[in-house]
C-alpha cells in the first residue's frame, strides 16, 4: 500500500477531530437546552428594554441576530482561543506538536466540529425568536446573505486559530484573556445594536473583529429600510473586508502555529515563560 499523500493526512486529521464535537453534542443533549434557553433569556431582556422605549420592531431583529451570533463568539473563544492551553494542562499537546500532521488541521477540524453544534445553537434562537417576537425579515439578496455570512466564520474561526497560538504563548493567562474579550467584543461589535451608533471612527476600529462588520451587512441584507440610516459602510465593501480579513487571520495563524511548533521543539518547551 502507497503512504497516504500530505493533503489525506491533512483532512484525515480535520474529520478525526470534528468527530468527536459532533457525536458529544448528541450524547449530551441536555447541553442543547441550556445552551438554547439561556442565551434567550439575555436576547429576551434586551427586546423588552427596546420595546419598553418604544424603539421600532426591526431593533428586535437586531437582537435576535446578534444573540444568535453570541454562540460563535463564545465558540471561538472558549473552544478555539483556549484550546490548546487546555490541552497542555491535560497532558494532550505533546501528543499534537509530534504527531505527523498540521496543528493547522487539528485545529481546523475542532472548529468544524464546534461550528456544527453553534449552529444548532444559533438556529434554535433564531427561530424561538422568530416565533416569539414576531419579527419580520425582508431577505434583499441571498447569495451575498450567505457569502457574508460564510466568509464572517472563516474570518472569525481565523482569528479564534491565531488566538489559540497567542494564548498557549501567555501561559496562565488564557482563561484571563478570554473573560477579558467577552463583554468588551459584545459592546464594540454592536451585538444588539447597530455598530454605527458608536461613531464611524469608532466602528471602523471595531472592524478588525469580523463579527462586527457580518453583523452590519446581514443586518442590512435583512432589514433593508431601517438598516439604511444605521448603515456603518455598503454591504460589497464589507464583503470584501471579510474577504480581507479571512486570508490576513489565516495566513497568521499558520505563522503563529509554525513559530510555537519550532519554539517547542527547539527548546523543549511550549510557552515562552516556560508555565
Amino acid at each position: 500500500m502507497s503512504s497516504p499523500t500530505r493533503w489525506e493526512i491533512f483532512w484525515r486529521t480535520v474529520m478525526g477531530r470534528a468527530y468527536p464535537r459532533v457525536v458529544g453534542m448528541q450524547r449530551e443533549r441536555s447541553w442543547l437546552f441550556f445552551d438554547t434557553v439561556l442565551p434567550l433569556l439575555q436576547v429576551s431582556a434586551f427586546v423588552f428594554i427596546y420595546r419598553a422605549i418604544q424603539a421600532p420592531p426591526e431593533f428586535t431583529g437586531f437582537v435576535v441576530l446578534g444573540g444568535a451570533m453570541t454562540a460563535y463568539w463564545l465558540n471561538v473563544l472558549w473552544s478555539m482561543a483556549s484550546q490548546f492551553y487546555w490541552e497542555k494542562e491535560t497532558g494532550n499537546l505533546e501528543l499534537y506538536i509530534i504527531a505527523p500532521t498540521s496543528l493547522m488541521a487539528i485545529l481546523l477540524g475542532m472548529a468544524i466540529g464546534g461550528m456544527v453544534a453553534t449552529t444548532v445553537r444559533a438556529l434554535a434562537v433564531i427561530t424561538l425568536g422568530l416565533l416569539i417576537f414576531r419579527v419580520e425579515v425582508s431577505i434583499v439578496n441571498v447569495p451575498q446573505l450567505l457569502g457574508v455570512f460564510l466568509l464572517t466564520l472563516l474570518a472569525l474561526y481565523g482569528l479564534g486559530m491565531l488566538f489559540s497560538s497567542l494564548f498557549l504563548l501567555y501561559g496562565r493567562q488564557a482563561q484571563h484573556l478570554s473573560n477579558l474579550l467577552q463583554e468588551p467584543v459584545f459592546l464594540v461589535s454592536g451585538f444588539y445594536f447597530p455598530v454605527r451608533a458608536l461613531g464611524f471612527i469608532a466602528a471602523l476600529g471595531a472592524s478588525v473583529i469580523p463579527i462586527t462588520l457580518g453583523l452590519d451587512a446581514m443586518r442590512q441584507l435583512l432589514f433593508p429600510t431601517m438598516m439604511a440610516q444605521f448603515r456603518f459602510v455598503d454591504v460589497r465593501i464589507e464583503l470584501g473586508a471579510l474577504a480581507v480579513l479571512s486570508i490576513g487571520f489565516l495566513w497568521l495563524a499558520k505563522r503563529a502555529l509554525s513559530y510555537m511548533e519550532d519554539l517547542s521543539r527547539r527548546e523543549g518547551r511550549l510557552t515562552i515563560r516556560g508555565q
